[in-house]
């Protein structure tokens, strides 16, 4: 299986994925990273927070964003390069997220693409935002 190489991509192709976060995916991810801050694990203490419960793990809705990437657009054998988030609403246990990708720039000579990628909830409110750099996966010979 390959993704799309730089010569199929277009500005303005899109992606997208969709979860709803349950709280074995919180859970999990905590385990996985160690981030264990109560904000996402301890009911009681979350409730005491501006949030007022417990909220998924910030990275987690970004790992959403990895999936698109490397799965659908570019797709399986894309690199990764840089993301800038910015983390705009709080991601509760039971919200399905939906991380889209848009391709914004190409640059065929560096073998490069700038997507915008973006996380809405059920609510279609923007949770995150941000802009990932990737390499595509490279042709075969």
């Amino acid at each position: 299986m390959r993704g799309k190489i730089i010569e199929e991509l277009n500005i303005g192709d899109t992606a997208c994925f969709e979860k709803t976060i349950t709280e074995t995916d919180v859970y999990l991810y905590a385990g996985i990273t160690g981030d264990l801050n109560p904000a996402h694990i301890n009911q009681k203490e979350a409730e005491t927070s501006m949030f007022k419960g417990r909220i998924a793990h910030g990275m987690l809705s970004a790992g959403l964003i990895s999936a698109v990437l490397g799965m659908y657009l570019p797709g399986p054998g894309t690199i990764y390069l840089g993301q800038d988030l910015k983390f705009l609403a709080p991601v509760r246990i039971g919200d399905t997220v939906k991380a889209t990708v848009e391709i914004i720039e190409i640059n065929s000579d560096k073998k490069r693409v700038k997507l915008k990628t973006t996380c809405t909830n059920q609510d279609d409110i923007v949770v995150l935002d941000g802009i990932a750099t990737v390499m595509p996966p490279r042709a075969k010979k």
